[in-house]
């Protein structure tokens, strides 16, 4: 199956959905609360940890994709792009935003995701100093 632009940013846009807060409806009106912590592409379902089901808790929950009607995002996304373009403007032409994938590399060898920055060199500290300064700037 051939998977169109706009259908990998779908799920490029549901990954950054893993591991956050999340509410889900259901088609029958049903809203479980919940962190995401994994969805199948092929038919939508995911799974939720310590999920909020009316006035009882669960400690995993899956729910099939063709019932799930609405998935709503509880917190602020992290704005990866955003940080790309921060990232360039300090090291022209050493950035690669992969967008499908919600990653950055820098210099080809130092990988920054929004959980952090990897990789080795003096570079390191310089990439990770940009990052933290715009991790707080994002939660400000």
């Amino acid at each position: 199956m051939s998977v169109t632009t706009g259908g990998r940013r779908y799920l490029g846009e549901l990954n950054g959905f893993v591991d956050k807060n999340v509410r889900i409806l259901t088609t029958r009106g049903t809203a479980y609360d919940g962190k995401l912590i994994a969805f199948d592409p092929s038919t939508l379902s995911i799974c939720l940890e310590d999920v909020a089901l009316d006035k009882e808790r669960y400690p995993r929950v899956i729910i099939r994709g063709d019932s799930v009607s609405e998935i709503l995002l509880k917190e602020k996304p992290f704005d990866i792009k955003g940080l790309s373009e921060r990232l360039s403007k300090m090291f022209p032409n050493m950035v690669k935003y992969y967008e499908d994938a919600g990653f950055i590399t820098v210099m080809d060898r130092i990988r920054v995701t929004p959980e952090g920055v990897d990789g080795t060199g003096p570079m390191v500290d310089r990439v990770k100093k940009v990052y933290d300064q715009y991790v707080m700037e994002q939660r400000a």
